[in-house]
């Protein structure tokens, strides 16, 4: 099964603002082969575990752009939220 959230108010927080990210039914790992026109953003790279707890997974996106670290905090079931770490992968040139 593939752990999913939604961002309602679009895209990952690209600075201090953070982003509501609301968890939603987990989909079959046939759902990574799907296609539509509102899957865009997740299809676009790769995801990498950092540090994980009860409360809280941090993972680095690799993407169309320069890796970035985000923290999935959970605050109320079913409610997280999704938050630009200061700390951000070193890229090597």
């Amino acid at each position: 099964m593939l752990r999913s959230w939604a961002l309602p108010k679009g895209l990952p927080p690209d600075s201090a603002h953070n982003r509501l990210a609301v968890a939603v039914p987990d989909h079959d790992l046939d759902h990574l082969t799907y296609t539509d026109e509102h899957k865009f953003i997740a299809d676009i790279g790769w995801w990498e575990l950092v540090d994980r707890s009860e409360k809280r997974f941090v993972f680095t996106l690799h993407g169309r752009d320069a890796p970035r670290r985000f923290a999935l905090i959970h605050t109320d079931p079913p409610n997280w939220l999704l938050h630009l770490t200061k700390e951000q992968p070193r890229i090597d040139t």
